[in-house]
């Protein structure tokens, strides 16, 4: 398994799967990698018409119980998010039509994370935004 960050041990992205979980005391592993596929379906790392993990494939790679794989994909079909497709498998649908407060209810758990963090270090709003605001521009390639 690939370990995306080397000193987080229950960070899981693999070949196999498409999407990164970090995985967190206290919630549903369920809840948790929902989260991280839909997460991946908004922000376009997954495309329509790409295989998802099977269930299988799932709960080996990302050390869940088949059960739980199951019922995160089954979840997913529900939403619209995959369609499952007889002799080829569960692929993503077409892409989710998603609202501002969609993406702005993803964001919500690490921008709480973020806040408490930043109020731990003593660091007051302003300095948080320009934290931010400088790593905006240099994931944007320096374009603001």
């Amino acid at each position: 398994m690939k370990v995306l960050d080397p000193r987080c041990t229950t960070c899981h992205h693999t070949h196999v799967i498409p999407f990164r979980v970090q995985f967190q005391p206290g919630q549903p592993l369920y809840e948790q990698v929902v989260y991280a596929a839909k997460k991946a379906l908004l922000a376009g790392q997954l495309r329509q018409g790409d295989l998802f993990p099977s269930v299988r494939a799932m709960s080996t790679a990302l050390k869940i119980n088949p059960n739980t794989a199951h019922k995160v994909q089954q979840h997913l079909i529900q939403e619209g998010l995959l369609e499952v497709r007889p002799g080829i498998g569960t692929v993503v649908a077409k892409p989710p039509v998603s609202t501002r407060a969609e993406k702005n209810d993803l964001l919500r758990a690490e921008l709480e994370m973020i806040v408490v963090n930043a109020k731990k270090l003593g660091l007051d709003l302003d300095e948080v935004q320009a934290a931010l605001a400088a790593h905006w521009v240099r994931l944007d390639g320096g374009n603001r």
